[in-house]
């Protein structure tokens, strides 16, 4: 496990249009069935990393209580199944049927999703609001593996009222997430790695 941060994308950077196979449901999802009147939140995540692993009930519970402030909720893996073959469909299938129930959990086969939002590791969170305009990127809270803090969401959950009530999101508040590292096929890591 390589300890990786966001790469912070720029505020105000307009969400990337997708469209991926939700292994679930064998269905493709895009960026328009998830957003809701007020925006939405778009996760990267993993089946293995383990502080995605720690997130899971408050992701689950996210899905459920963002829904509820007009926000929708996705999670996409990109991860290399090749070599981590415990990311793959199936098993994103099973989380998705216990652990992540209360949002969509999409594959980027391909990994362009991730690259298109210059996403780093899991968990790697966006904000985007109701024109799509990203406002918050960065952790859910400061729990980490081995830490010995609670898990609560309140990074994310502050960032979340502030956007539905229209006020702005304090940048000193946007700190980067820390995670596994999205796990890259061969030849095909991002160039903004440098």
């Amino acid at each position: 496990m390589v300890l990786t941060p966001s790469t912070m994308l720029p505020l105000g950077t307009p969400a990337a249009d997708f469209s991926l196979l939700e292994p679930l449901t064998g269905k493709s999802v895009s960026l328009a069935d998830v957003k809701l009147e007020n925006g939405v939140l778009i996760a990267f995540l993993s089946n293995h990393c383990p502080f995605v692993i720690l997130l899971q009930d408050q992701l689950q519970a996210l899905g459920r209580d963002l829904k509820e402030k007009g926000v929708g909720m996705v999670g996409i893996s990109s991860n290399d199944i090749v070599a981590y073959p415990s990311d793959n469909p199936e098993r994103m299938a099973e989380l998705a049927s216990t652990k992540f129930t209360t949002f969509p959990y999409l594959f980027d086969a391909t990994q362009e999703i991730a690259k298109s939002y210059r996403a780093a590791c899991t968990p790697d969170i966006y904000l985007f609001d109701k024109d799509l305009k990203l406002v918050y990127r960065g952790r859910v809270d400061d729990a980490r593996p081995g830490n010995g803090k609670k898990v609560t969401g309140r990074s994310i959950r502050a960032a979340v009222d502030l956007m539905v009530t229209g006020k702005p999101i304090p940048a000193e508040s946007m700190l980067p997430s820390m995670g596994c590292n999205i796990k890259w096929a061969r030849g095909n890591a991002p160039d903004y790695f440098g």
